[in-house]
Parts: structure tokens; C-alpha cells; sequence
């Protein structure tokens, strides 16, 4: 989704925006909003979808608090996509999508004292009483997962996904030999129950696991919460039973039961699913009285952190008696009845040993730190990204620097600054190179930018990644054809640009070791197939810089062919939605370019399609054509994006909020704030779910 310049780009930004909201109270203002939500639903991207956050927990919410203050003072602006309007965001799609029984929400977090003691007394408030039981528990630091068990037998497992529907996972999680296929869970009265987990590799396995692929000549894998995520998605059970996952189970979130036999308290469920042969917290949780205890645990099991047999980031900390959790009730994103204790950021010091140079797919020049091999939260780090010549500047880094390394929210390492003061005289200044690292042609730094970048567009490195990005899952999606076989052929010669894709010598690569016959033909079929890709995806695989997948389907829709943008004018292309002066010049620029043209021309003889196929078609016949919708709530017969499509697809319009703009507002269940808004406008229509797919053309 996004690739190495975008991501490089949007964690620039994201440092930037760290760095006002650490130096003024509010720096959040109606032009800047937008590039907020971009950078937050970039973050949920990488922690949701790739399992590899590049920013810790304290972070994102200090960036989603901006958003949540801003978007209260200003509702009008809340736009429906924006992170505080969901739970979470979507996953790949390698498994069927299924939709869990509850939301799975996420926790609010707390970093200090202070926070549990404010979150407590909210909760005192809420409840009338004076003091509350808790339930303590490890945070895992897995992948989480979310069970069904139906009469005694595990019906499906499923990921987390976006918290509404994940992607369904039981022909795996069978493989998890500390996970029963059955459990009596009738002898408690439970007809079906519905259990939230996390699935984990334990740091002893996960070693061997990673000096196996590290003996295989394969990349290990940077910490056991990766390795356990992505063995959930792997297509070969056999080889998920061989990688020795374990699953804790810690919440029972929805249970049908012919009696009342069940526990009534969060820790009699726990003791309950150790009882019927679970692996739950019961021997690490502890049940005390008042908030003061539980800031004593916590500190307390923070010191051990290191001694347990798997990794944890934090405790979390729940009320225990469940009728208690029922009336504190939940926020459109948390529960209030529960808080995540976060742990504090991994830390230690090595050595500034030098600095290489990479070159992204934009032309963006990247330097790389190599350092004194050090250990930070179970991972060995020897190389940092230093992102750009302004943070090097800024965090006056010199070569031969002893430097202080940090793991925030066990993730990737960061320096958090250098030891000026342990200087010796030996260290030498970072230069940053005037010409291209790899190609030698002299840098350009653009008016108001932080990076320096080769514009040669024929650079080897800037021509493998924009093959890379061209060929990958969300452009033209040519499967059997990642980033590995890609440099290969590249560096034999076999591939020199992204036309190259589609003249391959299939006898050639025939020859080579791991290209069998059955490969061999799956490659084939696989580019074959892409050549038919919708316009869009050829427009995002095109790398046209700042425009991604959203702007590329703004694109799509507005030709026939994709060679009309020849005879666009920037102010025409400033007219469609969301396409402003520096995207528009970038569009222009890449249309009147006689490589791009010529790369276009010849990738329509090789047989792709720049044809719009699917255009819109503008529809007027319909109890929905030229009316406008928003959507609130959980909808239970239509999936948000499938409602929202039906909307397009006959001739509505969908808007970001409540305002006079709206006409019809569809309420699920738990709607929010938007309903209430909507109340106090006469002219907008709330319906139901049931009511709006009455309006919709019925099928024949």
C-alpha cells in the first residue's frame, strides 16, 4: 500500500508533527487536519496490516488525541474516513472475511501513575462506588485472535482485522497444539461463546526458529510478535504446526447459555477457561482492591518483564465483576471498563560507526546508520534509518558518536540523541553526498522539502523500485513477482524496465535454480493476467508521485483512455476532487514527459489495457440518484463498504459528516455522536438499515 518513499515521507511528517505537539498545546489547525488523518491511518496501516509499527503506542496516541480535541471543537470538519471514526483498519484478504459476534475494540492506554489513577476515577464516578475490584494481567505482545466455540467444538477462528471482520484463520489456529478442538463448555451452560486471545511464539523457539532461516540464507524475522502474525497467514498448515505457536485466551465477549452457571466475574471466566484446558492468565493475574495495588503491580512486573518465557509490552488492568463492565459500558472505540498499562521504551547505547546511502523509488535519498551491534528489547540492531540531512542535523550526529538507541513501543529502533559530551576529538562530520550514490548524477533538493533526491528517472536503483512498486499486491498485483525475483532478474539482466515485465524470457528464467515448471507457469499466468488489471491499479502502479490509490481511482473516472491526460491542462485537473496544485503539476509533468509517453505506448502494443472498462456510469433512475448518505453505527446485514458502494452504484453521493449537506442518515446499532447531530438538523432523514435497503433497486 505504501511504498518506501511514501513511507519515508509520512514518518518525516510524523516526527514533525511529534515535535509541535511536544513544543505547543495545539498545533492542529483546519489546513494541517488532513495531513493528521493521512499520517494516523499510515501508522494503523503498518501496526493493523504489516505487523510493523514504526512508531510506539505513546506516540500514536498522542497524534490521535490531536486529531480526537480538534475533531471536538470543529465536528463539522470530522470527515467519514477519519481514524476516530472507526475501529481499526482493514487486513490483507489471503482468508475468507467473516464478521465477529462482538466488535473487538481497542484498549485506551495508559503510560504512568497519573493516567490509572484518572482512569479509576472515571470509573468510581461511573459506578457510585468507592473502591473497585480489579483483575491484573500480562499484556501478550502476539497476534491477537478471536474464537467461536459452538456445542463444545471450535467452530472458527478469526484475526482481529479492522475489529468488525477479520480474516478467518481455523484451518490454522488447528494447529496450535495448546488451543482444544473441543472443550466442555456445556457443563458451564454455554451453548455457543465467543473467546478474544493472543497467539504467541515463546522467545525460546522463536531463536531457534529464526537461527533456522538465518542457516537457510532467509531474513529472520525481527521479533517473536512478526513471526507469530505472520504464521497465522501462511498457506501450508503443516509448516504453522511446525513453528510451535501458543495461544493465550483472556476474554470471553459474548456467550449464549441455557442457564446461569457461569462465572459473574472477569477472573472466574479466566479460572473457568484454564478449568476446561485453555491456556489462560490465571496463574500471571492478580485480583485486588483499588487502584493503589494495581499501580504496585505494575510497576512490580515491569522489573521482571525480562524472566518470562514470552514477550509482554504492559499489563491491562479490568474491572472484574461483570455486571459492573456491562454498566460502565464502551466508547465507539474502548471499553470503559478496561486500560492498557504500557510499558516503558526499550533502551541502550552503542557506537555511530558509519552511514550509507540508499535510493528510494522517487529518487529520495535515505541515509542509513550502521552501528555497534546492540541488543534492544530481544532484537540484535546494527542499522538505523537517519530518514534525511535535517534530522542529522538535528540530532547533531557525527561519526564515531556513542549514541543512545531506542526500541519505542518494541518496534523499530530510533536514536534518541548522541552523547555530545563523551566526544573525544575523533569524530568525523556525516557528509551528505552531492550526487546520486548509486548513478553519480548531482542531487536536487525541491523548494520547501527535507530530502535530497536523483532526478535521473533511468537510476538502477529508482528503476528496481518502480518495477517493485508496479508489480506489487495493491498496482498490478502480478503475484509470484515480489521484490526478490524482481532485483534478480534486474541484476542478471533479464529485466531493465517496467515494459520488461511483459518480454521476459520465460527459457531463460527456465534455468534458474527454484524456477521449476509449475513456477514457471504460475509467473506467466500471473503477468498474463495483469494486463486486463483496471485502470486504476495501472495508474497507481505508474508511481506518479503523490498519487496513491484514492487519486488514482479520482483519475480513473474521469477518461476513456488513459492517453486523454495528454491534453489535460493542470487548472482542469485542479477541478476533481481532492486533486490539488502540487498533485495536479506532478499528473501534468508525468503526461508531458517523452519517456513516460514512450513507456505507455509500449506497455499498449505488449498487450495492456489503458482503456477504462469500468467507468462510471452516472445513474438517474433510482430512489438514491442525487441524494446524499452517511452511514453511523453497526450495520448487521450489509458491510459498511458494501452499503456504501450500493450508494455509488446508484447514483448517491456519500458525504464525511452531519450538516445541511446530508440527506439521509443510515443508524446501526451503538450509533454515535453523528445520530445525535443529525436530531437537531430537520431536513435530514434518519433510517434504519432495513429501511434503506428498501430503497434500493430490488433484483430481478
Amino acid at each position: 500500500m505504501y511504498d518506501n518513499s511514501q513511507t519515508k515521507k509520512l514518518q518525516s511528517k510524523t516526527s514533525d508533527w511529534l515535535l509541535a505537539a511536544r513544543e505547543k498545546s495545539d498545533p492542529v489547525t483546519t489546513g494541517k487536519v488532513d495531513s493528521l488523518r493521512e499520517i494516523l491511518r499510515f501508522h494503523e496501516y503498518r501496526y493493523y496490516v504489516q505487523n510493523d509499527p514504526l512508531i510506539s503506542d505513546e506516540e500514536y496516541d498522542i497524534l490521535y488525541k490531536l486529531l480526537e480535541k480538534f475533531e471536538k471543537v470543529h465536528p463539522e470538519l470530522v470527515t467519514q474516513d477519519s481514524p476516530t471514526q472507526r475501529v481499526g483498519k482493514g487486513l490483507v484478504s489471503s482468508f475468507p472475511k467473516v464478521q465477529h459476534l462482538v466488535p473487538m475494540l481497542s484498549l485506551e492506554n495508559s503510560y504512568n501513575a497519573d493516567d490509572l489513577l484518572d482512569w479509576d476515577r472515571k470509573a468510581k464516578e461511573l459506578s457510585g462506588l468507592s473502591e473497585i475490584e480489579y483483575c491484573v494481567e500480562p499484556k501478550f505482545d502476539g497476534a491477537s485472535i478471536s474464537l467461536i466455540y459452538d456445542n463444545d467444538q471450535l467452530y472458527r477462528s478469526a484475526t482481529r482485522g479492522d475489529g468488525v471482520v477479520g480474516d478467518e484463520i481455523t484451518i490454522n489456529t488447528r494447529q496450535i497444539k495448546s488451543l482444544p478442538l473441543s472443550a466442555k463448555f456445556s457443563s458451564y451452560g454455554i451453548e455457543q461463546i465467543e473467546i478474544r486471545g493472543e497467539v504467541l511464539i515463546n522467545k525460546n523457539n522463536f531463536k531457534k526458529f529464526n537461527d533456522k532461516l538465518i542457516e537457510e540464507g532467509i531474513p529472520p524475522f525481527a521479533n517473536p510478535r512478526n513471526s507469530a502474525a505472520g504464521s497465522l497467514r501462511i498457506k501450508d498448515t503443516a509448516e504453522v504446526g511446525r513453528r510451535n505457536l501458543e495461544a493465550f485466551l483472556y476474554h470471553v465477549s459474548y456467550i449464549t447459555a441455557t442457564d446461569t452457571r457461569q462465572p459473574t466475574t472477569h477472573s472466574g471466566m479466566l479460572e473457568m477457561l484454564w478449568n476446561l484446558g485453555f491456556r489462560s492468565p490465571k496463574k500471571e493475574m492478580l485480583v485486588v482492591k483499588g487502584i493503589d495495588k494495581v499501580i504496585q503491580h505494575v510497576e512490580d512486573f515491569e522489573n521482571k518483564r525480562d524472566t518470562l518465557p514470552y514477550e509482554i509490552d504492559g499489563m491491562v488492568v479490568k474491572v472484574n465483576d461483570l455486571q459492573l463492565q456491562e454498566r460502565l459500558g464502551m466508547t465507539s472505540h474502548h471499553p470503559r471498563w478496561a486500560i492498557a498499562f504500557k510499558f516503558k521504551a526499550r533502551q541502550a547505547t552503542s557506537k555511530l560507526l558509519g552511514v550509507n546511502f540508499q535510493v528510494g523509488r522517487t529518487g529520495a535519498v535515505t541515509p542509513v546508520a550502521r552501528i555497534a551491534a546492540a541488543a534492544v528489547g530481544g532484537v540484535t540492531v546494527t542499522s538505523i534509518s537517519i530518514h534525511n540531512e535535517e534530522y542529522i542535523k538535528e540530532k547533531q550526529l557525527m561519526l564515531g558518536d556513542t549514541i543512545l538507541i531506542e526500541r519505542s513501543g518494541d518496534v523499530i529502533p530510533q536514536i534518541v540523541k548522541s552523547f555530545t559530551e563523551l566526544r573525544t576529538g575523533s569524530e568525523e562530520a556525516i557528509q551528505f553526498p552531492t550526487s546520486c550514490p548509486v548513478c553519480s548524477h548531482q542531487l536536487f533538493k525541491p523548494e520547501g522539502e527535507a530530502v535530497w533526491r536523483c532526478i535521473n528517472i533511468n537510476c538502477p536503483a529508482q528503476v528496481v523500485e518502480r518495477i517493485i512498486h508496479f508489480v506489487s499486491k495493491d498496482a498490478m498485483d502480478i503475484k509470484s513477482f515480489g521484490e526478490a525475483n524482481v532485483r534478480k532478474f534486474f541484476e542478471l539482466g533479464l529485466l531493465k524496465d517496467v515494459p520488461g515485465i511483459y518480454e521476459l524470457d520465460y527459457e531463460v528464467i527456465g534455468q534458474l535454480p527454484g524456477f521449476g515448471k509449475k513456477s514457471l507457469d504460475n509467473l506467466q499466468a500471473a503477468i498474463t493476467s495483469s494486463k486486463s488489471q483496471p485502470l486504476h491499479r495501472l495508474i497507481y502502479g505508474l508511481g506518479i508521485r503523490y498519487v496513491g490509490e484514492t487519486t488514482a481511482k479520482t483519475l480513473a473516472n474521469l477518461v476513456n483512455d488513459l492517453m486523454e491526460f495528454t491534453d489535460y491542462t493542470e487548472e482542469q485537473l485542479q477541478q476533481a476532487e481532492d486533486i490539488g496544485v502540487k498533485v495536479a503539476g506532478s499528473i501534468y509533468r508525468f503526461f508531458h514527459d517523452a519517456e513516460n509517453l514512450h513507456m505507455l505506448r509500449k506497455l499498449e502494443q505488449l498487450g495492456i489495457s489503458l482503456k477504462n472498462q469500468k467507468k462510471q456510469v452516472i445513474v438517474t433512475d433510482t430512489p438514491l440518484a442525487g441524494q446524499t448518505f452517511l452511514f453511523t453505527g453497526t450495520l448487521n446485514r450489509l458491510k459498511r463498504s458494501d452499503a456504501e458502494e450500493k450508494v455509488e452504484e446508484n447514483g448517491g453521493k456519500l458525504v464525511s459528516g452531519v450538516s445541511s449537506k446530508l440527506n439521509y442518515l443510515v443508524v446501526g446499532d451503538d450509533a454515535g455522536s453523528k445520530l445525535e447531530k443529525a436530531k437537531k438538523i430537520q431536513t435530514i432523514k434518519i433510517i434504519s438499515e432495513e429501511e434503506f435497503i428498501k430503497m434500493l433497486p430490488q433484483e430481478k
